[in-house]
């Protein structure tokens, strides 16, 4: 019976005649809807806690959670991974893979419970490591989360997707805003990070009806790990590259600097960083459903980077004219000294945005040994520069140097993408070389206007909007006169949205 349940769940989304564009474009909009509210609850909580806070407490935190995801990403499976790119019912492996990360749960959280104490000296901040030992708890919570869940990402239904991760950004807000206005303390972040994670535990068995049993089937986890393997590759080489940064900031430069460049790196990265969310969680399994169809595998590739480019030049031109401005009014003068990073790191998260397209290809077509060939390229940019850089620009350096790394890798990945999909390179490079355009025209219009304009959040405002309408206005030229196709693709778009 329960395997019954199971099986009409995943079939419940999904409507008869139903297109598989049609179900991923229906998925987009509920992943980007999710990230959306989930980025106005982060951000409203951002400038609240800000305001309050110290950047040596976002430091802090920043250090427990820098230890957290080490030991995180050197333990990665990569099950999950496997159990959405599998053809046919992953039932069979689910017990397996739920046993694997529940014992991995224990063994992560005493580890981090016992090395909380050289930690904290290593970055000579003895405050660290009580944060530490309470942040594993979190581990546990997130190992115990029901495994059935993976089966909204793999069948794409993201509705339910939704409700399971907007409880726990509730949760997280509601703590920690409420913590901070009592606590007035790091603590206040601590307590959030617990609360969402235990939200989003509890309402994976309500959500969804598979009940896991703890059970080791060692062919079927064998099985799931030779894929997974190459995913852990690629995890602690991307983990190495985007958290490396955190390590030698806060270890040279001091924990204020961490606070200064991860507060950076949130306001620059955040916005581009949903939109490669929503490509992975939704175009690896759209993808791999069509790994045996090449020419409709290299439409939709081109049609998510046509998209992408044309959401991340807009955004990327926004931040990095509007930065200073942003902080000023909603974060506060103490916060200034990070501008330099956020103008360099906003660039670093637009050219990532172009790679995080072509990785849930590589996956997809059962190749993500490709991605990790190409992370260590990254990582080998980063090594050689960061020390030197940093000891002479600080924060700013070393976000140049994140810069560079991405942008050598994406030239790697997107060669690698090309030639998979069999694209057109001049299609290709069409597709990127236009949004760039009308993203420099927005750019220095809105600098332009600055000077003859105050500061304030209505000017902020004021700036926002004209932005934003120069670059759509420049989308109707560029569709005209270079047949860049962008307002039939959101035509159509919309159009199947419509029909739910």
């Amino acid at each position: 019976m329960r395997k019954l349940n199971t099986k009409r769940t995943i079939n419940d989304s999904i409507k008869p005649g139903e297109k598989l564009s049609q179900r991923v474009i229906r998925s987009g909009v509920w992943v980007f809807s999710l990230r959306v509210v989930q980025q106005l609850f982060n951000l409203a909580r951002l400038v609240i806690i800000a305001r309050i806070l110290t950047p040596h407490d976002f430091g802090l935190f920043g250090i427990a959670l820098l230890i957290m995801a080490t030991l995180d990403t050197f333990s990665q499976t990569g099950f999950r991974q496997a159990l959405i790119q599998k053809k046919g019912d992953i039932k069979p492996y689910l017990d397996s893979a739920w046993t694997v990360l529940i014992l991995r749960g224990f063994v992560l959280f005493a580890i981090l419970y016992f090395i909380a104490p050289h930690v904290a000296m290593f970055f000579e901040a003895p405050e660290a490591k009580p944060i530490i030992q309470v942040i594993g708890f979190s581990i546990l919570l997130q190992a115990f989360t029901n495994i059935g869940v993976i089966y909204f990402q793999k069948e794409l239904e993201f509705n339910k997707q939704f409700v399971y991760q907007l409880t726990g950004t509730l949760a997280d807000f509601i703590v920690a805003v409420s913590a901070v206005l009592i606590l007035k303390n790091v603590w206040a972040l601590v307590f959030g990070l617990l609360a969402g994670n235990a939200a989003r535990c509890f309402v994976s068995y309500i959500i969804h009806p598979y009940r896991p049993h703890l059970s080791l089937n060692w062919n079927k986890t064998k099985e799931l790990w030779s894929y997974g393997k190459w995913i852990l590759g690629s995890t602690i080489l991307v983990f190495l590259i985007t958290q490396g940064d955190d390590i030698l900031v806060g270890k040279l430069l001091g924990i204020t600097a961490l606070g200064f460049y991860q507060m950076a790196y949130r306001i620059s990265n955040t916005p581009t960083t949903e939109i490669t969310h929503v490509i992975s969680r939704v175009m690896f399994p759209a993808y791999s459903k069509l790994q045996d169809n090449l020419p409709k595998l290299r439409e939709a590739y081109l049609k998510v980077l046509q998209l992408t480019t044309y959401l991340s030049f807009l955004i990327t031109g926004l931040i990095f004219a509007l930065a200073s401005d942003f902080t000023i009014i909603f974060l506060g003068e103490k916060w200034m000294p990070m501008i330099p990073a956020v103008q360099i790191l906003v660039f670093a998260g637009l050219v990532r945005s172009i790679a995080a397209t072509a990785g849930p290809v590589f996956r997809a077509v059962g190749k993500p040994k490709i991605d990790t060939k190409w992370q260590i390229v990254r990582l080998i940019v980063m090594v050689a520069l960061i020390y030197p850089f940093a000891m002479k620009w600080g924060i700013t350096g070393v976000s140049t140097v994140v810069f560079l790394s991405i942008f050598v890798s994406n030239i790697g990945f997107s060669f690698m993408a090309i030639r998979i999909t069999k694209c057109e390179v001049e299609k290709f490079i069409k597709v990127i070389i236009l949004p760039l355009i009308n993203g420099i025209v927005v750019v220095l219009f809105i600098l332009g206007l600055k000077t003859v304009i105050g500061i304030g959040i209505w000017e902020f405002v004021t700036l926002s909007c004209v932005g934003v309408l120069t670059y759509l206005s420049i989308t109707y030229l560029l569709d005209k006169f270079f047949n860049y196709k962008m307002q039939l693709l959101i035509r159509q778009s919309l159009q199947t949205i419509k029909t739910y």
